[in-house]
C-alpha cells in the first residue's frame, strides 16, 4: 500500500500553507483538488498559490487546462492518479490539497466506470443543453428521475445525455454501478475546520488582499475572452463582481462585499460536505494551523510514511 496524503477544508482555511509545509518536510509534491485552480487565468480570484509559493515544492494540476475547457471529477481523479503514480516511482509524497469534496470523495472511493464519449455526442449535448435546458432536463426527469434528481446544473444534464446517446441506456443504469476505489492506495485525510466566525474574518480579509493584487483587472481580462457563460470557469466567484467594477457598474466594496459574501455561502457549502460525506483521519483548528511547525508536522505523518 503507497501512501497519499490529503488536505482539505473550506476555502481560506490555511489548506495551501500546510500542503507546502507538509511538502517541505516530506519531500512532496502538492497536486491540486481545487476545481476552479484548475484553470489558467485565475490564479487571483482562486487563491491559488503564487508563484513563488509553487517554486518552492513541485505543484501539480494548477492552471493546467484553458478555462474553455471542462473538467468533470473523472478527469481529474484520472489526472491525479498519473501525478500519484509519478511521485510514488520518484519517491516522493503526494499531497491531495484542495476543497473540492466531491473530487477527492471521487479519489478515494472510485468512480463508477464510465463510457468513452464520441466528440461528436458530447458536443451535441451541450449544444442541445444550451439551446433549451427545460426541454432536456424534462426529457430526462420523465425517463431517468434518479439521475435528474442529482442534476442542478448545465454541465451534468450535458453529461447525462451524452451517456444516454452513446450507451442506450438511462444514465442512473451506467453510473449507479458500485465504483472501485484505488487498490494500491491508502489515503490518511487531514481536514482544516476553523471556527466559523474566524473563518470568516480570513475569508473577508483575503477578499480585500485580493482586490489589492489586481481582482478587478484579472475578472476584466478573463471576461475579455468571451466564453460561454455556462462554462465551469465562469462560476468561479468574484469574476462577475470585479469586471463589473471596470464597467463602473458597481463600486469596488461593494464588488468585494458581494464576493465575500459568496465565498462565505460557499465555504458554509464545504464544511456541510466535509462533516458528511469524508471521513478525516486528522481535523486540526486553525489555531494548531497556523502554528504548524516541523515536531508537529513529523509526529503526524511519521507513522503514515513509513
Amino acid at each position: 500500500m503507497r501512501p497519499v496524503i490529503v488536505v482539505t477544508g473550506p476555502t481560506a482555511s490555511g489548506k495551501s500553507a500546510y500542503a507546502l509545509e507538509i511538502a517541505r518536510q516530506f519531500n512532496g509534491v502538492v497536486i491540486n483538488a481545487d476545481s476552479m485552480q484548475v484553470y489558467k487565468g485565475l490564479r487571483i480570484l482562486t487563491a491559488r498559490p503564487m508563484p513563488e509559493e509553487e517554486d518552492q515544492v513541485p505543484h501539480k494540476l494548477y492552471g493546467w487546462l484553458e478555462p474553455e475547457d471542462v473538467c468533470s471529477a473523472g478527469r481529474w481523479v484520472q489526472a491525479a492518479l498519473v501525478e500519484i503514480k509519478k511521485c510514488h516511482d520518484s519517491g516522493l509524497t503526494p499531497i491531495i490539497c484542495g476543497g473540492t469534496g466531491f473530487y477527492i470523495e471521487a479519489l478515494i472511493k472510485g468512480l463508477p466506470p464510465a463510457p468513452s464519449i464520441p466528440p461528436d455526442i458530447r458536443a451535441q449535448a451541450r449544444l442541445d443543453v444550451a439551446k433549451d435546458y427545460e426541454t432536456y432536463y424534462s426529457v430526462l426527469e420523465r425517463a431517468d428521475p434518479k439521475s435528474a434528481a442529482r442534476i442542478h446544473d448545465p454541465q451534468r444534464l450535458s453529461r447525462a445525455l451524452e451517456i444516454w446517446r452513446t450507451t442506450g441506456k438511462i444514465p442512473s443504469e451506467v453510473l449507479d454501478t458500485p465504483p472501485a476505489p484505488p487498490e494500491d492506495l491508502v489515503f490518511n485525510v487531514t481536514a482544516i475546520m476553523p471556527e466559523r466566525d474566524q473563518l470568516y474574518a480570513r475569508i473577508n480579509s483575503r477578499t480585500n488582499i485580493m482586490a489589492n493584487l489586481g481582482a478587478v483587472e484579472e475578472a476584466t481580462a478573463f471576461l475579455a475572452r468571451n466564453l460561454n457563460p455556462e462554462l465551469p470557469a465562469m462560476r468561479a466567484i468574484g469574476v462577475k463582481e470585479f469586471a463589473s467594477v471596470k464597467k463602473n457598474e458597481i463600486l469596488l466594496q461593494n464588488a468585494i462585499d458581494a464576493a465575500s459574501q459568496a465565498t462565505r455561502r460557499y465555504a458554509k457549502r464545504q464544511i456541510s460536505w466535509i462533516k458528511q460525506r469524508l471521513n478525516s483521519d486528522f481535523v486540526l483548528k486553525m489555531e494548531e494551523n497556523t502554528k504548524i511547525n516541523s515536531n508537529f508536522v513529523i509526529k503526524l505523518y511519521k507513522n503514515i510514511l513509513t
